[in-house]
């Protein structure tokens, strides 16, 4: 089921793209970054609300509140950087580029979280490098 979740993700990111790129038109990057952020926030309190997801908000530790909000802090600078990146840049360069996180997440599961990589995930990641490099520069 996972994978489902992950592949609709993927679709969406696609859109987030195509669609920012047509929004900042002539905008500034920061005010349709706080535009997103608006609607991001009423549609994930939406769902958290009607899906019941509110009513554990009680067994938030300090710790778990501390990581999401740094997760909300780099979500909102990766947002940030990523629309002036499109501004300035064409989608078919910056999207590539922006998915560089995944390679950098590996790398960071394994420093920080001690997560194991086999020799596929590495070379996986390794071909995500090499496959941004060739898109970059295409």
């Amino acid at each position: 089921m996972w994978l489902i979740f992950a592949l609709l993700s993927a679709v969406f990111a696609a859109l987030t793209a195509i669609f920012a790129k047509v929004g900042i038109k002539g905008v500034d990057t920061d005010l349709a970054t706080a535009i997103c952020t608006v609607v991001i926030l009423i549609l994930a309190w939406g769902i958290a609300f009607f899906r019941g997801g509110t009513s554990t908000m009680q067994t938030l530790t300090k710790q778990n509140m501390i990581f999401l909000c740094l997760s909300g802090v780099a979500t909102g600078l990766s947002w940030i950087f990523y629309f002036k990146a499109l501004q300035l840049g064409k989608v078919s360069q910056v999207a590539p580029v922006d998915k560089l996180s995944v390679a950098i997440a590996i790398i960071l599961s394994v420093i920080f979280l001690g997560e194991k990589i086999s020799t596929q995930g590495m070379i996986g990641a390794g071909m995500i490098i090499a496959g941004t490099i060739v898109l970059i520069y295409s």
